[in-house]
């Protein structure tokens, strides 16, 4: 992949993780829709770079609302006490979503 953003994402989904774990043992859905959002910013990523520029764009901008649904799925994990919020992720996906916002324009 020549975009670092893809790179910096599959660093994020490994830290998110043991998080999707820990969420799991008390909420299955919550963590499996996690999962699904998590693993959806990487996927359209990749797709993003194969495309022309009006896919790519709509490629970026699902990458973009996959990560602002993992990152709600944290809030909403915290909000129901099955794992604390952890900070750094929630930078690195803010990060992630920046990007993905300037590549979607």
């Amino acid at each position: 992949m020549s975009l670092r953003i893809y790179d910096f994402e599959i660093e994020t989904l490994k830290m998110l993780s043991p998080v999707m774990r820990e969420i799991g043992r008390v909420d299955p859905d919550l963590a499996r829709q996690m999962r699904r959002a998590a693993a959806s910013i990487v996927l359209n990523t990749a797709e993003g770079e194969g495309f022309g520029d009006g896919n790519r764009r709509l490629r970026f901008r699902s990458a973009l609302g996959s990560t602002k649904e993992t990152r709600a799925c944290l809030e909403v994990a915290a909000a129901l006490d099955y794992a604390p919020i952890d900070e750094v992720l929630v930078d690195r996906l803010d990060r992630i979503a920046a990007t993905l916002f300037r590549l979607a324009r």
